[in-house]
């Protein structure tokens, strides 16, 4: 677990700060030759779950970013509910994830890049439980940077 003080940061530095580390999830995704996207569950300035795409690996197509970082996330708490906590991941979500960020009740999601084909806003943006606020285009440029790579690399 890792804490970091933010007595004298504003919140967009500390966003800026977890999509970094965020970030860094995703490239060992990418170094496993999986979709490089990561995500980091973060309360009270501790990061309580982490998560990187898994599918290629695991052979399962629910094995994306975000539901890894919710299972360590609930395990390291030991409750499924992340009210207080955010996730920070660094492409959009895309509808199985913000499916289930709704029944985490996660209190707040901040991504970088958009994912205009399979992300959920694109297909319905009332997928978010009624009290988690989104938050987008955190090192946007990065984070889709990571991923242009990638599918450009595989084509």
């Amino acid at each position: 677990m890792s804490f970091y003080n933010f007595e004298d940061a504003n919140p967009e530095e500390e966003d800026i700060h977890y999509m970094k580390l965020a970030l860094e999830e995703a490239k060992k995704a990418l170094a496993e030759d999986e979709i490089p996207i990561g995500a980091i569950v973060v309360s009270k300035n501790r990061i309580i779950g982490r998560g990187y795409n898994l599918t290629e690996r695991f052979n399962d197509v629910t094995a994306h970013a975000e539901m890894q970082a919710f299972t360590s996330a609930a395990q390291t708490i030991g409750g499924k509910y992340l009210k207080d906590c955010t996730l920070y991941v660094t492409i959009e979500p895309c509808v199985m994830c913000a499916g289930a960020s709704y029944w985490t009740q996660i209190g707040r999601i901040v991504y970088g890049a958009r994912e205009e084909k399979r992300g959920f806003i694109s297909k319905n943006a009332n997928l978010l439980h009624p009290k988690t606020v989104l938050k987008g285009g955190v090192l946007a440029e990065e984070c889709g940077a990571l991923m242009k790579g990638f599918f450009a690399e595989k084509r």
